[in-house]
């Protein structure tokens, strides 16, 4: 994935007295008075603005933050929270400027918060007459939000198209670098994980997938599905019956590669979708009319954690079972230990998985942990997402 590197820039000393701006992926969580209750992706954006700061760069740094509506700013929209807040982590104020498309003042060595840019009209439309007046602000353009590369808008697509250098930030060059290693040369047998609530939602997915990997594990209510597909009866648990199709599609396609979906062995059921439910391990081929299945059983659990540790690429996108429930977790738990222990280069993504690791202390042991959510998503259905796209065509030019 071709793009010029901001850190190549600093190194070359190309940015010194330059105007930077950087678009970061600032949407933090905050609590009903406005205070983040969790600031990992403000502590995560603050080196490349460290960076550029480093350089002599006088820095502009913009997010967008919750849903705000375009041309009707309200103070629930405000980045001020995380300006002071990067602000602490930087050991420097973060003055924070409203209505900046227009002109911004900032001299080199210095760093402002540019406010919520979605409140900006045309933002998500990439109007271009908005892109225009932001590439005007700028001398380079600083791409550092994977979590937005899969939407083309004015400050993360249009602004790439008329600045007149676009880069991709530390944070973006290393999600950029770790799809390529995972997914365009992965190390073999590439392995992916695959799980969630419905097959509909992951169905171009798994397809995708299908196509490339040499193991296609699923999980959840999709795993569920993959069993009726298979002959087996799941009882009351969540599936697509309408869907067998898809699934029926999707084995055959491995099939023909000389790969496989395993289907689960055994199960874990209940009585009711509850914390407090009675857990019961049974063969797949015993579960009752009334039950639900709510994890994979042990061994099947062992199965899929011995063909991890054979794998030389791992792709992880979802809990195998509810893991939020402690007699339900065991699945995900071996899952998520056997990616520790193994020795291939892993890759990870998606809010539960998230959760999972952070749950299983494994942080340190998976290879990459991507934040993109929906863009991580779509990077494993195969598409071409709009921030590549444009940083490799800018890089080419």
């Amino acid at each position: 994935m071709n793009a010029i590197r901001f850190s190549d820039l600093c190194a070359q000393g190309s940015v010194a007295a330059k105007r930077v701006f950087i678009r970061a992926d600032l949407n933090v969580p905050q609590d009903a008075h406005g205070a983040i209750t969790e600031d990992t992706r403000i502590r995560a954006s603050a080196p490349c603005i460290q960076m550029a700061l480093d350089a002599g760069a006088a820095v502009m740094v913009t997010s967008h933050l919750g849903r705000p509506t375009e041309g009707a700013f309200q103070p629930a929209d405000s980045l001020a929270p995380v300006a002071k807040r990067l602000g602490e982590l930087l050991g420097r104020p973060v003055p924070l400027v409203a209505d900046w498309v227009d002109g911004v003042t900032v001299a080199p060595g210095q760093v402002v918060m540019l406010e919520n840019c979605r409140v900006n009209p045309g933002e998500k439309k990439n109007d271009p007459a908005l892109a225009r007046k932001m590439a005007a602000l700028c001398d380079i353009f600083v791409h550092d939000a994977f979590g937005t590369a899969h939407r083309a808008e004015a400050s993360t697509y249009g602004i790439a198209e008329y600045a007149a250098v676009a880069c991709a930030g530390p944070l973006l060059a290393a999600e950029m670098d770790a799809i390529a290693k995972a997914l365009l040369a992965p190390k073999r047998p590439l392995v992916a994980i695959v799980a969630g609530s419905k097959v509909s939602t992951k169905l171009t997915i798994l397809k995708s997938l299908a196509a490339n990997v040499d193991q296609l594990i699923v999980g959840g209510g999709i795993a569920n599905t993959f069993m009726l597909a298979a002959g087996l009866k799941i009882g009351k648990s969540l599936a697509e019956p309408d869907l067998l199709d898809q699934a029926k599609a999707v084995i055959e396609a491995m099939q023909a590669r000389g790969a496989a979906v395993p289907i689960p062995t055994d199960v874990v059921t209940a009585k009711t979708f509850a914390a407090d439910a009675v857990a019961t391990v049974k063969a797949a081929t015993d579960v009752a009319d009334d039950d639900l299945i709510l994890d994979i059983g042990p061994q099947t659990a062992q199965a899929l954690a011995a063909q991890l540790m054979r794998a030389g690429t791992i792709v992880w996108n979802g809990p195998v079972g509810v893991f939020e429930f402690a007699a339900f977790e065991n699945g995900t738990k071996v899952v998520a230990q056997a990616i520790a222990a193994s020795s291939a280069f892993s890759i990870a993504g998606g809010g539960d998985t998230l959760a999972a690791i952070a749950k299983y202390g494994i942080e340190s042991k998976i290879g990459y942990i991507s934040t993109g959510g929906g863009a991580f998503l779509e990077v494993l259905e195969g598409k071409t997402l709009p921030a590549f796209e444009i940083l490799g065509r800018r890089a080419s030019a």
